[in-house]
């Protein structure tokens, strides 16, 4: 069975405001002291109005759902004392106001690189690390689902605002990352030598400073033996993360199952994966997709598209039922990025605030 880890960024946000809050730190060294939470596994990030949790290796969606539970609990509390909420959201549905940098090394140097890009990475995703067994399989498998990422990308679409305007697109997180010098769609390579090979180079350059700059919606992890899809916004409930962590492991395995069979890998043309995913990110689930070929189809009949491919992974690891009713609740009310601009037709930027704090905190 293929083991899974999830990680989740979230934005603080002032509970009288709804404006983001610089309280990273206090919030994880507040969250670290609760009694059934680790340290490692309560961490800031680039800017002081987020942070993020990690779960534990986990062999079961329910394991995963858990964790998640458990961890935005101790968040959420954390973020209370201290005058906050937390979000699940891709982007703050309100203005910021300049939210200072992680006083770390590593942050202040991307900082003199490139300050206005980090200015405006007040952004939030969940990312799945899918155990594989080696470097070179886990190669042959990010070759294989790269066609697939951007249905994950309009299924995840969590993050329509920003500076208190929508922006016409379900995913502006998409767009921000995707400016980042190594960013967007990876691309195909021929074996795991290949890949390091290219890594180096890009390193060499000078331009990014360590692979962590490797913005890839699709890397391998090099602190852990994983393939890493970080394509997806972070969302708004948790068992919605817990069913994008089920359909990485499932393209994983279906993955692996072709390379072991011999299927050749494909290899569609760039400019169609990255069209497809600028449209997945445009649209979410309300209009077209383009499907792995790149022929454009309804959104529904590309997600069910993507639940026959991984229909017998699912089956084999027990994840079928429950991963099938939430991808039918999804496709019946909406994506995140949906349900956001609902609120905000109903009651503006403070309704937006109450709706996704009280479905992203555990009370």
């Amino acid at each position: 069975m293929i083991t899974v880890g999830v990680e989740e960024e979230y934005l603080l946000v002032d509970r009288a405001t709804g404006r983001p809050a610089a309280h990273g730190d206090k919030v994880r060294t507040a969250a670290g002291l609760e009694r059934f939470v680790a340290a490692e596994e309560i961490h800031t990030e680039l800017l002081q109005a987020q942070v993020e949790v990690v779960t534990p290796i986990c062999g079961s969606l329910e394991e995963v759902g858990g964790h998640l539970l458990r961890l935005r609990h101790a968040v959420s509390a954390a973020a209370e004392a201290l005058g906050c909420r937390i979000l699940a959201t891709g982007t703050p549905p309100l203005c910021a106001q300049s939210v200072p940098v992680t006083d770390r090394p590593r942050y202040r140097a991307m900082q003199r690189q490139a300050p206005q890009l980090v200015a405006e990475q007040l952004v939030n995703g969940m990312h799945v690390h899918a155990a594989v067994p080696d470097r070179r399989t886990g190669v042959e498998v990010l070759d294989r689902i790269r066609p697939w990422l951007h249905v994950l990308t309009a299924m995840s679409a969590n993050s329509p605002l920003w500076e208190g305007e929508d922006t016409g697109f379900a995913s502006w997180r998409t767009l921000v990352f995707d400016r980042w010098p190594v960013s967007g769609v990876p691309p195909y390579f021929a074996d795991d030598t290949d890949y390091d090979r290219r890594v180096r180079r890009l390193l060499d350059t000078g331009v990014i400073a360590d692979t962590g700059q490797v913005y890839w919606q699709a890397r391998l992890s090099e602190r852990y033996p994983t393939l890493e899809v970080r394509c997806c916004d972070v969302q708004l409930r948790t068992d919605e993360a817990v069913m994008f962590a089920g359909l990485v492991r499932a393209l994983v395995q279906h993955a692996m199952w072709d390379a072991e069979a011999g299927e050749p890998r494909p290899e569609p043309d760039p400019e169609l994966l990255e069209a497809a995913m600028w449209q997945a990110a445009r649209h979410g689930l309300s209009e077209d997709l383009l499907d792995p070929d790149g022929e454009p189809h309804r959104a529904g009949d590309v997600v069910c598209g993507l639940m026959r491919h991984v229909g017998p992974a699912l089956e084999q690891a027990g994840d079928a039922r429950e991963v099938r009713a939430l991808v039918h609740r999804l496709l019946r009310e909406g994506t995140g990025a949906d349900r956001q601009r609902q609120a905000r037709a109903l009651g503006g930027g403070a309704a937006v605030i109450d709706m996704i704090a009280a479905v992203s905190s555990v009370p």
